[in-house]
């Protein structure tokens, strides 16, 4: 095979793997297919049917399990395929790792491209049945991949398969397609019903997810305890503090709710099979509000506000909070698309995710430049008042912030090459560690941020006031005085100096009279 011909079947092989109508929205790790459609894919019709990551286990059995499925087409489909000859159509299932993909398909003799169905010219090699799906049996295995049909009869309109459970013996990322070779059959003609329960030997989680529940209850209890110091800190010092130390425990309260949120969404989810939708749109959106709210926060505090200025008020106000309410709607967009209703572990179309992601990006990147410009701007404020202590603590945040964008892009960087060498999902056991990572940026810099601006018996020193406004312009003024003459200046009298020839008297001459100084003599008016 040359190598043009080898990218091509990987590439086909992506498609066959990833192919469906839209994003799948089922109510639980129970893949529903009711008003599925099958989708033009190579010289096949397809529909997705769920891709998961598999735990298999001796002690505590995984299965694919079959409830109702079935497929019904329409009354025409059903009398052209009685004039085309009566002819039996079969809908094939087809279940398989993704790390034996080469045993789905083949490569088409005359077209040199992947084919899902057999052509007439691979039948004539002996390889397949002309129009019947391509699998081949593993090696070393030969009950895999597993292989169901389910036939059009002549003068039927549904193709059902049996209830069967699927036993997953070996650990890996399995996906479930649903194909046919049938042309009559095209496009809307046919529409799924019943539903696939996927079941790990852990629970009902997709393998992607698994781990995500230990690691939502170890955040949920990181807030708490972030929380516990905070608001005990705010009790002790209730007197001192600050409007900028209430919106950081509002930013807490959104982070424990967003924590706590996840965790009973995916455990839930595990332990029932039936994911609550209302509980992972409000754990996204409670996330979203956070990263908004946090982003505003920080930008209000680098530009002094509440600081070394009034609260934030006026034209200005409204841009931040405007730019604040454009982040939430778009990371409400993005976390809505991604995680409500979804139990597959295959991810959306990249066209679709990067539509969701480009715009929280560039918002992200118009956030980063404004804070660190304002920083900038305080910082200098700062030096030129002399305000020691404020700038001591501009100077912590600036350096968290650093740090905080610094393993951001690092983070970005090993996110954008581990999604690109990893097209069939074969890392899926560590993918969790993507999201995982991007929470714990998040609230350390929500701890450092928290530690710098602790409630204390000085918090009142780092708030603005119109007394040190004051006392700041007088300590200007004194700093000019030394530069002034004490005294009135005369811009009037013209006068001139001279010495006395025998160097006894210096005699000074003005409009207003004529001024001698003897050696060792006062001056005296002449």
């Amino acid at each position: 095979m040359t190598p043009m011909a080898s990218s091509r079947l990987d590439l086909a092989v992506v498609a066959l793997l990833w192919t469906s109508c839209a994003l799948l929205f089922a109510d639980a790790s129970v893949h529903d297919y009711s008003g599925e459609w099958f989708v033009g894919s190579g010289n096949a019709f397809v529909l997705h049917g769920g891709s998961e990551g598999v735990y298999a286990s001796a002690k505590a059995g995984a299965f694919i399990r079959f409830e109702k499925v079935a497929f019904r087409r329409t009354p025409e489909s059903a009398a052209a395929a009685e004039e085309d000859g009566n002819r039996t159509a079969t809908v094939t299932a087809v279940i398989f790792e993704a790390g034996r993909r080469d045993a789905i398909g083949s490569t088409d003799v005359v077209s040199v491209e992947r084919a899902l169905c057999c052509t007439p010219e691979m039948a004539k090699l002996g390889a397949c049945t002309e129009g019947a799906v391509i699998h081949r049996a593993w090696r070393n295995d030969t009950g895999w991949p597993k292989v169901l049909s389910a036939s059009f009869l002549p003068g039927t309109l549904e193709a059902a398969f049996p209830d069967e459970t699927i036993t997953i013996s070996r650990t890996g990322m399995y996906t479930l397609l649903f194909a046919h070779c049938d042309a009559s059959l095209a496009g809307g003609e046919v529409a799924g019903t019943g539903k696939t329960i996927w079941k790990n030997s852990h629970g009902y989680l997709p393998g992607r997810m698994a781990p995500l529940v230990t690691f939502y209850g170890a955040m949920s209890l990181a807030f708490a305890a972030l929380a516990a110091y905070w608001f005990t800190q705010c009790a002790r010092f209730w007197r001192e503090v600050v409007p900028i130390q209430s919106c950081a425990t509002v930013v807490i309260a959104l982070g424990m709710v967003e924590a706590a949120t996840w965790y009973l969404d995916l455990a839930e989810f595990n332990e029932s099979g039936v994911r609550p939708r209302g509980a992972t749109f409000w754990a996204a959106t409670a996330g979203a509000l956070r990263g908004a709210a946090a982003r505003v926060l920080v930008l209000a505090v680098a530009m002094g506000h509440g600081v070394v200025r009034p609260a934030l008020a006026g034209l200005k106000s409204a841009r931040v909070v405007g730019l604040g309410a454009a982040f939430f709607v778009a990371a409400e967009a993005l976390e809505v698309t991604e995680n409500v209703g979804t139990v597959s572990d295959h991810s959306p179309s990249p066209a679709k995710r990067l539509f969701l992601v480009l715009p929280v990006a560039v918002l992200n990147t118009v956030f980063v430049y404004w804070i660190f410009s304002s920083l900038s701007k305080t910082l200098n404020k700062l030096k030129a008042r002399r305000m020691t202590e404020k700038l001591e603590m501009y100077r912590r945040l600036t350096n968290a912030l650093l740090i905080t964008v610094a393993m951001s892009l690092g983070w970005i960087t090993f996110e954008i090459h581990f999604k690109s060498t990893d097209e069939y999902n074969e890392r899926w056991r560590a993918a969790w560690v993507i999201p995982a990572v991007w929470q714990l940026i998040s609230f350390s810099l929500l701890c450092a941020i928290c530690l710098i601006w602790a409630p204390s018996q000085t918090s009142t020193r780092y708030a603005y006031s119109e007394e040190e406004e004051g006392e700041d312009v007088d300590r200007d003024l004194e700093d000019t005085r030394p530069l002034i003459r004490p005294g009135p200046l005369s811009y009037v009298d013209t006068w001139a100096i001279s010495v006395s020839q025998d160097a006894t008297k210096i005699i000074l001459r003005t409009d207003s009279g004529v001024y001698a100084k003897a050696a060792g003599d006062g001056g005296k008016r002449v």
